[in-house]
């Protein structure tokens, strides 16, 4: 796939961004306890935090918007979505969410008791988080190559089969409520899973008669992936892939956020017609009635038509080529990140990058502040501080096996000259790595604690230098 691709759109409307100044930079980590979600959208130059609800709509999304019908029940845009999740996924019950983590909520507050397990390849921090929230089991399957970072594997999403069928001989069925599939699968660098594994996972769980549920937020980039790498599978289009693989589950979860093209929405959709009446139900207590679900008629449409949009063959291409540029630059540049690179993000192996700080001093935070303090590149923590934890029998530290950044590129959004200077800014730390200090965590919540923490650098150093 060549690198120079151009982007399959003209530019309409601009936003001008700006860099802050080194000493504007440092007040801002300095006031948000270093932790970038705190600080203020405007004071990034370039912000890879998340892909979620950033991209840039389309014309015809905008020109949707004009045609949002905000009646209370039964707006025309609610059958627009409706027609769009029923063409596409094949489900004919669904509920539409303001986002995903409340489809997740509606689902696992209704499915999820103490003890119980849910089995999936990575959960992501809401997922894990709303299935813990009512004292169940996250349990992450992923097949070893998805642990390596250096791992060469066109599916590093893939679930462990072995492991799935053990568990399920293993644990009573009364313990497992529902099986999950992220697809792409975001916590391990946004790595797809093949049509073949999904196939297999969904024979085991009707096998062991599981519900099989997929959290969907990326799966048009994950088709395409399947019909570049899979064998047999090159010469199906983007919407036979998308039908095939949803006709392997009995429901999904999905943040239109992300593969929707939207800044807003989502779905849950099952095929089981009591559950949806049962979350129609809850729907309706705290995010409003079945036909709009939180959302006004305008952003149903923008979903509606997003949907549709995702799947073209010629944005698909650009998007992935992007985002593997990307990280061929990094590569290239000798900064560790994981291979493949996935669909939506890289994912920078911060243990292998600041191999001076340890695990306990968050190396993956630190990189994030160093990017920031560097060249106001704004991205995520996805290692320690995202899903470290306490023992609760030992009380001891518990860390994941990666430490990682993600630098996710919102869809549609920036150039690969944005790019290249992002790159440019983790040259220069590349250079001088010991002046990126490690970090104490003085407050976290007991949910979440990432999205509020805040720290302290470990021997404030000088900042790291921004490329000329």
């Amino acid at each position: 796939m060549p690198f120079h691709l151009p982007e399959p759109w003209r530019v309409k409307v601009v936003e001008p961004i700006s860099l802050p100044t080194e000493k504007e930079r440092e007040e801002r980590l300095q006031k948000a306890g270093f932790n970038l979600f705190d600080v203020p959208a405007e004071a990034v130059f370039i912000d890879l935090l998340t892909d979620s609800g950033t991209s840039a709509m389309s014309d015809n999304q905008w020109a949707g918007l004009m045609r949002g019908d905000e009646s209370y029940a039964g707006a025309r845009n609610y059958y627009h979505f409706e027609a769009a999740v029923t063409e596409i996924f094949g489900f004919s019950h669904f509920v539409p969410v303001h986002q995903g983590r409340v489809a997740e909520n509606l689902l696992f507050s209704t499915l999820v008791q103490p003890d119980m397990i849910v089995p999936n390849n990575n959960h992501f921090d809401t997922t894990r988080a709303n299935i813990e929230i009512h004292r169940g089991l996250a349990v992450d399957l992923v097949i070893p190559e998805g642990r390596d970072p250096a791992a060469e594997h066109p599916f590093k999403g893939n679930i462990d089969l072995e492991r799935v069928r053990r568990l399920f001989e293993e644990t009573p069925r009364s313990r497992i409520p529902l099986a999950m599939l992220t697809l792409t699968n975001n916590s391990g660098g946004g790595q797809p899973v093949s049509l073949a594994n999904i196939r297999a996972y969904s024979e085991l769980c009707r096998e062991f008669g599981i519900p099989f549920y997929i959290d969907a937020c990326r799966f048009a980039e994950n088709a395409f992936f399947i019909q570049q790498r899979e064998p047999g599978q090159q010469e199906k289009s983007i919407p036979q892939i998308v039908r095939e693989i949803f006709d392997l589950a009995d429901g999904c979860t999905m943040s239109a956020k992300k593969d929707g093209l939207a800044n807003m929405g989502g779905f849950l959709a099952s095929r089981d017609d009591e559950l949806i009446e049962t979350i129609k139900q809850r729907l309706i207590l705290i995010e409003g009635f079945p036909t709009y679900g939180g959302l006004a008629g305008r952003d149903l449409e923008a979903v509606a038509r997003g949907l549709w949009e995702v799947m073209d063959p010629e944005y698909l291409r650009f998007r992935v080529s992007q985002v593997g540029a990307f990280g061929e630059r990094m590569a290239e540049l000798g900064i560790p990140i994981i291979q493949p690179v996935g669909g939506h993000a890289v994912y920078i192996d911060a243990r292998s990058f600041l191999s001076h700080i340890p695990q306990s001093e968050f190396p993956a935070q630190a990189l994030v502040v160093a990017l920031y303090r560097g060249g106001g590149v704004r991205g995520v923590e996805v290692g320690s501080v995202m899903f470290g934890r306490k023992d609760p029998e030992t009380g001891e530290d518990v860390y994941p096996e990666l430490d990682l950044v993600r630098l996710a590129v919102p869809r549609r959004v920036y150039t690969n000259t944005h790019l290249r200077y992002v790159c440019d800014v983790l040259e220069v730390i590349r250079d001088e790595p010991e002046r990126v200090k490690g970090l104490n965590m003085v407050y976290e919540a007991p949910v979440l604690r990432h999205f509020t923490a805040r720290f302290e650098e470990i021997e404030v150093g000088v900042g790291v230098g921004q490329p000329s």
